[in-house]
């Protein structure tokens, strides 16, 4: 009697494990962020999108394929020729994600790693195009021109592929050696323009400095001849009290200095200035 409950245990047992392992085949999740492809193998490729949840499929007769379809970011680097062939190094960075309306096509030609086989090829294609078209010293100065045609460039040919650029930009730009040292030295030529300019502007305002002094000595000059010849000595005489003042402050502040010594005839040596 035991064993006869064990063996219809068993019965019920298989049934069960199979049934389970085709309901657990049967259902599928699809996360945040996600879509799902239906291939089936008697239609092919279903052109219905799956949204995130939970579904149902007929197994193995279907299978689900999940796209992620979150921006992502990816780094595009190139070594190409400038219009005056300078050896330029250049990285993209690109912000990608598939058209979800789009995922069936996308995957029915190429697959899942679809940005793989596809935006390394349209980048560089893209880039060597674009800076072909401008000297090495148009990179530098019109950099943002020289982005926006590699990004209106880049949208087109990714939109070939069902494939949304949110964003393009260049990274990073080097130039060859040669051009490199060239840009070096033309801007020491530079600095040392300026230097020389510099120079030759400061020569000349000394010069006008010096002419203006020299005016300046030969008016004053004039007009104490004509005080002298106005008033006789007298100017000279308050020139030389004005000298005697100077001298007295300063021999005054000299510590070195104890008293100051008198002249001849009871005159102060100080008032003797310029006498013969």
């Amino acid at each position: 009697m035991a064993a006869n409950g064990l063996t219809a245990l068993y019965k019920l047992a298989v049934p069960a494990a199979f049934g389970l392992a085709l309901v657990r085949e049967s259902i599928y999740d699809v996360k945040g962020g996600s879509r799902a492809v239906i291939f089936d193998r008697i239609s092919g490729v279903q052109e219905k999108v799956i949204n995130e949840g939970t579904h149902f499929l007929v197994p193995w007769l279907q299978k689900a394929i999940i796209f992620d379809v979150r921006t992502k970011p990816r780094i595009i680097p190139t070594t190409t020729g400038s219009k005056d062939m300078q050896m330029v190094s250049l990285t993209l960075r690109v912000l990608h994600r598939p058209e979800v309306a789009a995922l069936p096509k996308i995957y029915q030609n190429l697959g899942q790693d679809y940005d793989e086989r596809v935006l390394p090829s349209i980048g560089n294609e893209v880039l060597k195009s674009i800076v072909a078209q401008f000297d090495a010293a148009e990179l530098i100065t019109q950099r943002e021109a020289v982005s926006n045609r590699i990004r209106a460039d880049l949208l087109k040919r990714a939109g070939e592929f069902n494939i949304a650029l949110e964003d393009v930009s260049i990274t990073h730009m080097t130039f060859g050696k040669e051009f490199t040292k060239a840009v070096e030295q033309k801007q020491i030529a530079q600095q040392d323009a300026e230097r020389a300019r510099f120079i030759v502007e400061k020569a000349e305002q000394e010069r006008q400095a010096n002419v203006i002094r020299a005016e300046g000595e030969a008016e004053s000059a004039e007009t104490i001849s004509r005080a002298i010849a106005k008033n006789g000595d007298g100017l000279i005489q308050i020139r030389k009290i004005e000298a005697s003042r100077e001298i007295a402050a300063t021999l005054a502040s000299n510590p070195n200095v104890a008293y100051l010594p008198g002249g001849g005839k009871g005159t102060s040596m100080l008032m003797n200035v310029g006498r013969p």
